[in-house]
């Protein structure tokens, strides 16, 4: 039962939407409204509001990473095994994809997945946080980025600790993110994909 809390706190911890949240706050217009429709960082930055953008990532960063350490944390007092831990690690994740507060259409969950690899371990973190600012730096887009990263997270995660409990968590969540960024893969191959900081 406690195992089933957690993950149920942990979906609902992922279906905060801070690009709604944060534009709602400061006044912009909402993100579903313009550029791509996605509710992420990425298209917020499209508004021209670089704070936003970097307040609507760093919330969407904090839920990831926030589920997973509390689920860490009292893991051992509610009796929450590595299942648990690894299914948190999911819900949160696709609270973000699949939010309750936006009917169930949300993000594509990139910052997010990089808040739960930092909780996970922060090397992990950092290895795909540092694969995503290579791509991002030298090719200017967001979404290859996202791809290369989705790639290499579950190889980093491996080579650093086995087919560990977080394992099939991660494998799962790199399937996701290339699924949700379909879309944009037609569009890299047909050079129609937007830069990143370029307005729609």
């Amino acid at each position: 039962m406690a195992t089933l809390v957690f993950i149920v706190l942990a979906y609902l911890i992922g279906s905060l939407p801070f690009a709604v949240i944060v534009s709602r706050t400061m006044g912009l217009a909402d993100p579903r409204s313009y550029g791509s429709g996605n509710p992420g960082a990425t298209n917020v930055l499209r508004s021209g509001n670089r704070k936003a953008a970097v307040l609507t990532l760093i919330g969407d960063a904090l839920k990831g990473w926030l589920a997973v350490y509390l689920a860490q944390r009292f893991a051992d007092t509610w009796g929450v095994g590595d299942f648990g831990l690894a299914a948190v690690a999911l819900a949160v994740f696709l609270g973000h994809l699949y939010p309750v507060f936006l009917r169930f259409s949300g993000g594509k969950g990139v910052a997010t997945a990089a808040g739960v690899l930092f909780a996970i371990h922060p090397v992990l973190g950092l290895a795909v946080l540092a694969t995503w600012l290579i791509i991002a730096i030298f090719f200017r887009y967001s979404s290859l980025a996202a791809l290369v990263a989705a790639v290499f997270a579950p190889l980093y995660y491996v080579f650093m600790s086995g087919f560990g409990p977080y394992a099939p968590a991660v494998i799962v969540m790199a399937i996701l993110l290339v699924y949700r960024h379909r879309a944009n893969i037609g569009k890299l191959i047909a050079g129609k994909e937007s830069r990143i900081g370029q307005k729609k």
